[in-house]
Parts: C-alpha cells; structure tokens; sequence
C-alpha cells in the first residue's frame, strides 16, 4: 500500500499533467482547481486534500489512490463521521475525463430537480429519478426524468439542464411519457411535467398549445438559478416569432446572359422569394442569379465575368458527376454533402409523386424563415389544386426530433394563413388560398423515420392532419413511394 507521501507526490504530478484539472465529489458541482484554490497538507501519516471557490470549501482525508488513468484520478477519502467516499480529479481536456464532469453535472442537477419535483407534487411518491441513458427506449442522459405517483394515479416528469436543449426536452418528455404508460399499466398515468430554465419557456408553450389534451395533460414550469419554479400557462405564449418576407418575382429576362450555365446538364434554376435564382446541381448550389449578375462558388462566393464561364463549367460538371445517382464513389465529398437538400431537388422535381394533388409551381422553400441557423430539415410550402397549403418536412436520414420541427414550422405557416399574410405579401399568385389548416407531410426514406416518430405524432392535436411518406431506400435515382400513413399510424 502507498504511503500518504507517494499518494501527495501521485496526485501533484497528476495535477501537474493536467490541461484544464478539476474535482469531482459525487452529488456535488464540480470544482475547477487552480494552485490558488487547491492545497494538499501532509501531517504525519495523514493526508488532507483542500479545494475551495466563492460558495463552498471542500476538506477531505485522502486515503487511498484506487484507480489512475491519464484522464482521471479516483480517491478514497474520508468525510466527516469517518465516513468513506469518493473525490474525482479530473482533466477535462481528456474525452474521457470530460464526460465524467459532464455526468457529476447531471447528477447535480437531478437532485435540483429532486427539489422541484417535491414543491409542485407535495405528497406525492417519487417512485423513480433517473438521469442515466436508455438506449432501448430513445431516453437521453441529457434531461432527468422522474415517475410520481399518489395512490392509482401518476405524472411523468422531465427537466432540462441551465445549458440543455430546451428546443428538444419536449420530445424526450414526451417518449418518457409513453414509456411510462406501456409499463406501469395499473395505474392511470395523467400527463407530463415539464421543467425548463426561466426565460426560454416559450417554444415549449407553444408548442405544447397544438397538443392533444385528450390524449395527456401537460404543465410547464420554469426555474430560476435561484430555483424558484413559477408555472407557465402556454396560452400565455400565443404570439409566433415568425416574420413572412415580401415575395418579390424575377426580373424579365434575368440571367439571359448567363444562359450557357443554366443550360448545361444538372443544372436547376430555384427562384427565391426575394427574387433571386438560386443555380443547383442536385440541391448543393453553385451560384445564384441578381438581376443579370451572377456569383459563383461552393465557399466564398466572387462575381462572375464572361471570362469565368469555363471555370463555373469545369464546377458544375464536376458537380454533376460526383453527386450522379449512378456515382461510384459514394464516399466523395461532394456526393455526401447536403443529403437533405438532394432530397429537396428531387421532391422539387417530382412533387406529383409524393402526393398527386400537389401543384408543380409555385413551391417556396424556407418561407417563412426561422432564426438561430440550420434545422437540418428542408422545409417546403406547395399548395393543392384546390388552395389548400401543404407543409412538405424533407428528412434523409432518421431524427427524433423530426415530429415536433415539423410543428414548429406548421405553426409559423398557419399563423400566416390566418391573417391573410401570404397573398399580401406576393405568395402564391393567382391562386386563391383556402382558410382550412395547412397539411402537414414529413418525407424520408421509408427505413430512416425515427422509431419514436408514431410516438411523437400521437401526441399532436387531431386537428392537425399528418402524413407519414416513406421513400425507397434509392431515392437518389428517382423517387418511389413505399408507404403512406396518416397521424401516428404504424406501418403493418
């Protein structure tokens, strides 16, 4: 066994070693250390371990170095009352010693959690608090959960972490409600509890507002860093962040001089509300049209001249055979970029197939826009022969949260509809738009819907009509319908 001078010399050294050094005590915050706030005293044969910041001085007899790996140091401490414990040093710099920071996070806040949980549910049994991950049932580490239960009644529970997706703790919430329901079926489990940080409560409200309340109840809570935990009434949150931009057409003749590139095999010209003529090979765009002045690339873009055209040619050919639905070499960059907006060109090209009633033009993509970047969704407004709106949600691969984006958008789209905002605003011309609810169509390969997708979907207020579309796996090549299912329908 080591003595208490090899043990100091073992955890100086390892300290010593250390990128970004922290402490971990399970169930505490963790402490990031520094020479100024962290002390190893050696008396006698007693090693004593000291680290501090502004709320909380941490003393403890080091008694043994049980386990050592580059990225963390395990110690055997003794606590008050001779009680024996755990303290983690950690480097969390290292993969390895980073996600173990991350985890005595978790657990912190699960017991916050804990806290609120007996506030707004005084009496009840809190029968399962759980912040590890479930695999099986799609239930991330990232939010704690909890089941309560009185009597033969119960509540599911969530909370999203200060730094959590707030934008995602609905989905997960709602997947944990199911969850619940298959396997405590003696007891009538009445709806979910969900916890967010105080001031980013209002995509959750609205979202929860288009929710079916016949098929669970919901509240919403926001904390404070104080922990003061106030209920959120969603109809509260009925104002949409959404602007809708002014639709402006084409000039006559744009881009006439530029008509040897928008000839040239592959090419597609996507007119932008703003009037802009978006130029594509495939989804991935190469260049786009203002007036008659073009401007190319795949980075940066640069204003094109006559003495360019062979270069955007050289581009756009390249372009054209390394994303070919016949191209060998599916692990070419180009061929992999951008799967979802492949998936658009080819929706774009053959709307007729995801649904016959659709009209070919106009379609608008990204209208009405949404702040904060890149949903990694393709969003398209069509409409019908009869004016009936239709939100087309374009996802190539699987996503969780594919359901309840979706809604986000159909949201923004229908508070538009209802105020008359798209005929105002140029959008559809001619075309006299019914008042009816947009329908709402989420396409992706029929193999890569996310198998909690039903889940999700049965949740949404029947007011809402969905479809499901499943594509064959080659949808590349061209595309063909697999299945078609209403709602939360599972495929047979």
């Amino acid at each position: 066994m080591k003595t208490a001078d090899e043990i100091r010399a073992e955890i100086e050294a390892f300290v010593r070693n250390c990128t970004e050094p922290a402490l971990m005590e399970p169930g505490e915050e963790l402490l990031l250390i520094a020479p100024d706030n962290f002390l190893l005293e050696l008396r006698g044969s007693r090693l004593s371990l000291q680290a501090w910041d502004r709320n909380r001085n941490l003393v403890r007899r080091v008694l043994e170095i049980k386990e050592s790996t580059a990225a963390r140091l395990e110690l055997t401490v003794e606590k008050f009352a001779r009680r024996e414990g755990q303290v983690f040093l950690l480097d969390l710099a290292r993969p390895s010693g980073a996600e173990l920071g991350r985890r005595s996070e978790r657990l912190v806040f699960r017991e916050r959690f804990r806290l609120f949980l007996r506030r707004q549910f005084p009496g009840w049994h809190l029968a399962e608090l759980s912040a590890d991950a479930n695999l099986e049932f799609s239930l991330s580490p990232a939010f704690p959960r909890a089941f309560l239960r009185e009597g033969q009644h119960a509540w599911a529970a969530i909370a999203c972490p200060p730094d959590g997706d707030a934008a995602g703790v609905l989905s997960f919430g709602l997947i944990w409600l199911s969850y619940l329901r298959q396997r405590e079926r003696r007891v009538n489990l009445e709806g979910l509890a969900i916890y967010v940080p105080s001031g980013r409560e209002r995509l959750t409200a609205l979202r929860l507002r288009f929710l079916d309340p016949g098929a669970a109840q919901f509240e919403l809570f926001s904390y404070s860093e104080q922990d003061f935990v106030v209920r959120v009434d969603p109809k509260d949150h009925g104002n949409v962040d959404t602007r809708l931009e002014f639709c402006r057409r084409p000039p006559p003749r744009q881009g006439e001089s530029w008509a040897d590139i928008t000839s040239l095999p592959g090419v597609e010209r996507i007119i932008k509300h703003d009037g802009r003529a978006s130029l594509r090979v495939r989804g991935v765009e190469f260049a786009d049209l203002s007036g008659g002045a073009l401007r190319f690339g795949l980075g940066e873009r640069r204003p094109a001249r006559e003495h360019h055209m062979p270069e955007i040619a050289r581009l756009v050919n390249e372009l054209n055979r390394a994303r070919s639905p016949q191209a060998q070499d599916h692990d070419h960059a180009l061929y992999r970029q951008s799967p979802e907006a492949w998936l658009e060109s080819q929706a774009r090209a053959e709307i007729e197939t995801l649904d016959a009633s659709l009209q070919r033009e106009p379609i608008y993509g990204q209208v009405p826009a949404f702040a904060g970047g890149d949903r990694g969704i393709m969003d398209l407004l069509a409409v019908d022969y009869a004016g009936r709106l239709a939100v087309v949600e374009l996802k190539a691969s699987a996503d969780l949260h594919l359901p309840l984006q979706a809604l986000d958008y159909w949201i923004r789209v229908k508070w538009h509809l209802d105020r008359g905002e798209f005929a105002t605003y140029g959008y559809f011309p001619g075309v006299p738009l019914q008042p009816e609810a947009p329908r709402l169509l989420l396409v992706a390969p029929s193999l890569d819907f996310h198998p909690t997708t039903e889940t999700i979907l049965g949740y949404f207020a029947p007011t809402i009509d969905v479809e499901r579309i499943g594509l064959a796996v080659e949808w590349r090549k061209g595309l063909q319908v697999m299945f078609r299912l209403p709602g939360a329908q599972r495929p047979q």
